[in-house]
């Protein structure tokens, strides 16, 4: 089954769809694709039977979503805790990523049409090395590409990418890119994995579980959160509209709360910048006020020279993180 699965949506999904795109749609949704065991077990066939199912699935659903504009998506395929489940059912789903990540090479002249941006996002190393330079090879075969962009979280959980954001912003303070004082929220969520992609719109769970799993926790927020009995391989079309008419319902609330956070945020930042100038200002012997136009220009100083280091910072980060998949593309070779 390929990645995209050609073909275009019904006269009466086209027409629906219409009218659902006539209201403010999401342009990054997440999925949680819960429920391919239970599926199995519910049509009596293996578990990996209902893995690959899964993965069908997944195939049919950007494709619903390219039809809908909406053009990036996120799935958690493969979390961390799943390496606790037995050795069988491991070994199976490491199979079925190598043969979906192989027919993924092969198929790239229709990720060239549709201009699929893939992204495996996750602490790959954990992952057997021929799995990691397919992954590599992916990544780096479809980099260029940006009309739509899949991200698949893949040896992944939320709690992992935050400390391993932690690691890499300790890193840059080590390696004197960064100041201590640089460390904030705005830094901490261009240092996660999924730093390159807007935060979710909308996180769909199928399966009727209520919980997100370890999924990206910081991302989701100011997220429309919708949870759906469906189990995963009998996910529908309708379904999915189902889910967007929810995000509409409640796309006021979360933009006027998504916009409030951002502002707060600057509010902060501006806080900690007039700090510091009002302490620099107390090192040159100036009264704590200070004379205006030194206090103007040391805070234009300041706010220029922290943006200097984080785009110096997270240059490096990128460098070392495609020099990642780089050296795994040449091992391969």
């Amino acid at each position: 089954m390929s990645w995209i699965r050609e073909g275009e949506l019904t006269i009466i999904e086209r027409f629906c769809g219409n009218i659902i795109k006539a209201g403010p749609m999401p342009k990054h949704v997440a999925f949680i694709m819960d429920g391919n065991r239970r599926y199995a077990q519910k049509c009596h066939v293996e578990r990996q039977q209902g893995h690959s199912q899964g993965f069908d699935k997944l195939a049919q659903t950007l494709r619903w979503c390219l039809n809908l504009g909406i053009r990036e998506v996120t799935v958690y395929a493969f979390s961390i805790e799943n390496f606790k489940r037995s050795k069988e059912e491991v070994d199976g789903l490491m199979d079925l990523a190598r043969q979906k990540f192989s027919r993924l090479l092969e198929e790239q002249e229709n990720l060239k049409k549709h201009g699929v941006c893939i992204r495996v996002l996750g602490d790959l190393p954990l992952l057997p090395l021929d799995i990691q330079e397919l992954i590599a090879q992916a990544v780096l075969a479809t980099r260029n590409y940006n009309k739509c962009f899949l991200n698949v979280c893949f040896a992944y959980t939320s709690r992992h990418e935050i400390s391993n954001a932690v690691r890499e912003m300790a890193w840059g303070v080590e390696q004197g890119l960064l100041e201590p004082s640089d460390v904030s929220e705005s830094l901490l969520d261009k240092c996660l994995y999924t730093n390159n992609s807007p935060d979710p719109d909308l996180l769909i769970r199928t399966s009727g579980e209520v919980r997100l799993s370890d999924f990206l926790l910081w991302q989701t927020s100011h997220s429309c959160l919708v949870f759906q009995s469906v189990l995963w391989p009998e996910y529908s079309f309708w379904n999915l509209c189902e889910a967007i008419l929810r995000f509409q319902m409640n796309y006021s609330a979360l933009q006027k709360a998504r916009d409030s956070y951002m502002e707060e945020r600057r509010r902060q930042q501006m806080e900690r910048d007039q700090a510091y100038v009002t302490k620099k200002l107390q090192q040159e012997g100036f009264a704590s006020h200070g004379d205006s136009q030194r206090r103007w220009t040391l805070l234009q100083k300041c706010t220029a020279m922290r943006e200097e280091r984080i785009q110096g910072f997270l240059q490096a980060l990128e460098h070392k993180r495609e020099d990642f998949f780089e050296r795994l593309c040449t091992v391969s070779a």
